[in-house]
């Protein structure tokens, strides 16, 4: 069935069969090889956009990009997730990082700089030797063993100041190789300062430079222990503000409010807070690896889209030129006509504007071309990559999908990660639900008088009430029928349409673990089945 995907996808065995992760990274491979390469090769796709795919890229770890202005605490979020120091790392409140550092696995700790890390086949970093020795010279790998890096690489990027001579003094197109690496890894982070909301020329630039791969982007609000309840929400709205001039897309961007290091929290008001999105933070990061042969075949779908438009613009442009006179008026006006083309186009080919590249740019690389040299349109090379969005992805996503059944959930493991799964200071323990766990006493116990006293104002009948009783009670909670449907079915622990004093009490304790913000348990914790009914209940597996 999956013939199409290259032999060699699957030449690693397991002990239970075929290896799913090559399968699909050679499915992968192969397609773009075969079905999306010729067609970029043919009308310069890679001097216009983007450089070849290389094997690297198929078969990379899931990658993070860190983004942001200087002392936003860019490094010290990798040195808090690894709790570990990396070759290069350098943290101070002044522009320390001025150099890109790709924190890496490695068996044995060091660095490699950028001009012999873009000549190994075993890295994907290879194409970016097209930078110039400015930026290699400010590009280096940090190798470490360090647990999380098995699973996730981490990129980490200068500090961005404002003005004019930071982005001239760089000595290389810093947007353009943010672009690259937008491209290629799996989350972009951009981190925020809670008292540098100020987005500058050069930081609104490299945002911009990420069009197209807003479904990666996530936002962190760093520092956030450092103001009062009150000045965050001024804060979390002026960022809100800000990013939705600079980000132009209808959704609102996730936004983690903490402080990302192993130190005191200055102001513990919104601690519970700070727990509950750093954990959130942790879970989208921890699902990278999972998620990473999806974000590839969405990547290639992009990037195969993009080449058949590629194709049509260039492919036009060839067919107007006149074959003698009057070339370069005729070139100044095709790139002058620009926007007009793209609308043509969308129209004879029921293309959506979202996939055409920037008009401003495209117009730009333009007049360093001859548009005679171009090729005309080869209808078998568009056909090509029909094909393969038609018939082939589908294929593939059916055989993502059986390896995600068939495969352990693939989690990033060690560093921070590990603080804070399990035990005492795991999120939400001792809280809502999970309340008494721990203790040998009945959680309920303690306020158990209180509704005791409720229960016998409820003419209970042989030591229970009915439900039309007990609904005249639960309903002064407020909760929807459905939430106190819910909390019904946990409390009745026998099944007998009604409620004994203890059952009762459960019943008000679910119904006060929800008015707190808790989530119900699916099923009754053990810790919380009232002790007269523990025996009648079956023990758990």
């Amino acid at each position: 069935m999956f013939s199409w995907m290259g032999r060699q996808a699957g030449g690693r065995e397991r002990a239970g069969g075929v290896d799913a992760v090559q399968t699909v990274t050679g499915g992968l491979r192969s397609l773009y090889l075969r079905k999306v390469l010729p067609l970029e090769e043919a009308y310069r796709f890679h001097e216009f956009h983007s450089p070849a795919l290389e094997d690297a890229d198929f078969e990379n770890k899931p990658m993070i990009l860190l983004v942001g202005q200087y002392s936003t605490g860019k490094t010290t979020f990798i040195r808090y997730l690894l709790e570990q120091d990396f070759p290069g790392m350098r943290i101070g409140p002044e522009p320390t990082t001025d150099s890109f550092i790709a924190v890496m696995y490695g068996e044995t700790e060091g660095s490699t700089p950028g001009n012999a890390l873009v000549v190994d086949p075993k890295k994907p970093f290879r194409k970016l030797s097209r930078f110039g020795n400015a930026f290699l010279n400010r590009f280096m790998c940090s190798q470490l063993p360090n647990q999380v890096l098995k699973s996730i690489s981490i990129i980490d990027s200068p500090g961005i100041l404002s003005g004019e001579k930071q982005r001239i003094s760089r000595g290389y197109d810093f947007c353009q190789v943010l672009q690259w690496f937008a491209e290629r890894v799996d989350r972009i982070i951009l981190l925020f300062d809670a008292h540098k909301l100020d987005i500058s020329d050069e930081f609104s630039e490299a945002i911009k430079a990420f069009r197209g791969q807003d479904d990666k982007i996530r936002v962190v609000l760093n520092k956030a222990d450092q103001v009062d309840t009150q000045q965050l929400m001024r804060v979390y709205g002026a960022l809100m503000w800000s990013l939705g001039k600079v980000i132009n897309t209808p959704e609102v961007l996730r936004v983690y409010i903490g402080s990302f290091w192993a130190q005191p929290l200055q102001n513990t008001d919104n601690r519970r807070l700070f727990e509950a999105e750093a954990q959130d933070l942790f879970r989208d990061i921890q699902s990278l690896p999972q998620k990473a042969a999806v974000r590839k075949l969405n990547d290639l779908i992009k990037r195969a889209r993009l080449a058949k438009v590629h194709a049509y613009i260039i492919s036009y442009l060839k067919k107007e030129m006149p074959s003698v006179f009057g070339k370069e008026n005729k070139k100044r006006e095709l790139i002058s006509r620009l926007p007009e083309i793209y609308i043509q186009l969308q129209r004879e080919y029921q293309i959506s504007a979202g996939d055409f590249p920037e008009v401003k740019a495209m117009q730009e690389q333009l007049e360093n071309y001859d548009f005679t040299k171009f090729h005309s349109l080869k209808p078998k090379l568009i056909e090509a990559v029909d094909n393969m969005l038609s018939n082939k992805i589908s294929p593939l996503m059916n055989l993502i999908s059986q390896e995600e059944m068939s495969t352990p959930t693939q989690l990033v493991q060690g560093g921070a990660f590990d603080g804070t799964t399990e035990g005492p200071f795991n999120q939400g323990y001792g809280e809502g639900a999970k309340e008494g766990a721990d203790e040998e006493e009945w959680v309920v116990a303690k306020d158990k008088p209180v509704y005791d006293e409720l229960f016998y104002t409820l003419s209970p009948i042989n030591g229970k009430i009915s439900g039309v009783n007990a609904k005249k009670e639960m309903v002064t909670s407020k909760l929807p029928n459905s939430v106190l449907g819910k909390i019904w079915k946990l409390a009745d622990c026998d099944c007998d349409g009604m409620l004994d004093e203890e059952e009762f009490a459960l019943a008000k304790h679910l119904i006060k673990i929800k008015l707190d913000g808790y989530e119900l348990p699916s099923s009754l914790p053990p810790h919380l089945v009232p002790p007269s009914h523990r025996k009648s209940l079956p023990k758990a597996d």
